[in-house]
């Protein structure tokens, strides 16, 4: 029989962004016992990253959109018995007693504590069920010069100011493809940075195409013109269907050339213009974090810009039996649509465990919702996907893989001397891709370049750990049992040190 001490959670969520935080209360306020893993010590993600109270911000919610909605499921995630686990690295998810009769068993979820801190710990944590909600990453092409101090992400230009209260530069050319650059360019000319221009290589006419995606979701169209209104209000250029092809300086950034692009993203002859920076932001888009669920087998779906998808059903669910999946791990769509769909897979998962109908008024208006919001993101990944001439940027010398210092020169012979034909083979030939990112950052270029500029889809790998993690925790693969409790997650998050595991509740 089963004791107390190790008894297993209902549900173990992985990721404390908008989806996992509503499917954890979701699930907790239904009846289940919930334990919510995260790699940071706070909750709220990426997109609701905000700056550690040692760091004085006074009003932190002035860097964020939606703020309302995310103070409303700490809330809710403060009156529940949620267990939070902060500073938990999640590097596998396994299933344990996978040969019972029925065929399902209990998960394991293997995380890591202390990593921060050179400290680390291997703990387990079991649960009859899992959600992920991992989130994404960002999409980098290279360039020359993109390897100079002062080119950061866009993303992460955006995570210095809400996490850091720094800007990246004092001068910061924000450029790349997607609706994020609006937000990062208008929160960092609000912050005091100067953004002589938001350089956008595609253009926004092709969501007209889809009038039914824009009327059916018009709070898009708001944060548009939001961010429109404070780009006009720092007088911020934007340039349409034109991108970054170089950076200039020696030890850091002091300028960028920006080019027009024609329709396959092929910069046009004579229309180079150097911009005076000390600082690039840069980004093309988002790739959904869908490790943990590949290494399982789940199966995934080709998004319309080339990257590669969770393959959900109507419930949330992977096309592996108790293994639910929410937010970007099925597609990149934005906040709303990601606690829309944390909330429907916390409902459903508690439907299959407490031996409910996962059906009703709330389900059917959550898919509808989820749905509405879908489409819009469909388009929206359409609108911005990567044309096929952006490797007329790069030149021979050009770093590709910045881990294993692979030019795109090498990759080139790679796969017209060599043969090679898809991102594998070109890892194997030249090491792109096998250092410490693992291809996160070079691997759409490499699978694009291996392609000959055709149409490259990203590769759904299976790879036994999700993050790097110390050789250490694989030697302690009988790692200790996080037990199940009903502790308050709000001083689980503000009081624990990171790894630490709050106490039980009695």
């Amino acid at each position: 029989m089963i004791t107390s001490e190790s008894e297993p959670y209902d549900l173990a969520v992985v990721g404390a962004g908008s989806a996992g935080l509503a499917g954890a209360v979701t699930a907790g306020e239904l009846g289940l016992s919930v334990a919510l893993l995260d790699a940071s010590v706070h909750t709220g993600g990426q997109f609701y990253r905000h700056p550690a109270p040692a760091a004085g911000a006074v009003r932190p919610e002035a860097l964020h959109h939606d703020w309302s909605a995310y103070t409303d499921l700490r809330r809710r995630l403060a009156q529940s018995d949620v267990s939070l686990l902060p500073g938990h690295h999640v590097w596998g998810v396994t299933r344990d007693g996978g040969d019972a009769p029925d065929g399902e068993g209990l998960w394991a979820v293997h995380a890591v504590t202390g990593v921060d801190g050179g400290d680390e710990r291997p703990v387990l944590v079991r649960a009859r069920a899992v959600l992920l909600a991992t989130g994404a990453y960002e999409r980098q092409l290279p360039f020359p010069g993109w390897t100079l101090p002062g080119v950061v992400a866009a993303g992460g230009a955006q995570a210095m100011l809400k996490s850091g209260l720094v800007l990246p530069g004092r001068r910061v050319v924000v450029a790349g493809s997607g609706p994020l650059l609006l937000a990062v360019a208008s929160s960092l000319a609000a912050a005091g940075a100067t953004v002589p221009a938001v350089v956008e290589a595609s253009g926004y006419l092709r969501y007209a195409r889809h009038p039914g995606a824009l009327v059916t979701n018009p709070h898009k169209a708001v944060e548009a013109l939001v961010h429109g209104a404070a780009l006009l209000r720092h007088r911020v250029r934007v340039r349409l269907r034109s991108a970054v092809t170089e950076v200039h300086g020696a030890d850091r950034v002091e300028a960028v050339t920006v080019a027009r692009l024609d329709r396959d993203w092929r910069p046009v002859p004579g229309t180079g213009r150097r911009i005076d920076c000390d600082a690039l932001a840069v980004g093309h888009g988002l790739i959904p974090q869908i490790e943990l669920a590949t290494a399982l087998g789940c199966a995934t779906r080709t998004l319309p810009d080339g990257t590669r998808a969770l393959a959900l059903d109507g419930l949330q669910e992977t096309s592996v039996r108790g293994l639910w999946a929410a937010g970007e791990t099925g597609g990149v769509g934005g906040a709303q649509l990601a606690r829309a769909e944390g909330e429907l897979a916390g409902v459903a998962a508690a439907a299959r465990l407490l031996g409910r109908p996962a059906h009703g008024g709330r389900v059917r208006e959550l898919q509808r919702r989820r749905d509405r919001m879908r489409s819009f993101a469909d388009v929206m990944a359409a609108a911005h996907a990567p044309g096929s001439g952006w490797p007329h940027w790069l030149t021979d010398d050009t770093e590709v893989c910045r881990c294993e210092e692979v030019t795109a020169g090498r990759i080139r012979e790679a796969v017209e001397d060599l043969g090679a034909r898809d991102a594998r083979t070109v890892k194997l030939f030249t090491r792109a891709g096998m250092g410490w990112c693992q291809g996160r950052m070079c691997g759409p270029a490499v699978a694009c370049l291996a392609a000959r500029g055709g149409a490259a889809d990203l590769p759904a790998e299976r790879r036994p750990f999700a993050v790097p993690l110390p050789l250490a925790a694989l030697a302690a693969l009988d790692s200790p049992v996080v037990p199940r409790h009903r502790g308050r997650a709000a001083e689980s998050e503000t009081e624990s040190e990171p790894g630490a595991l709050p106490p039980a509740d009695g």
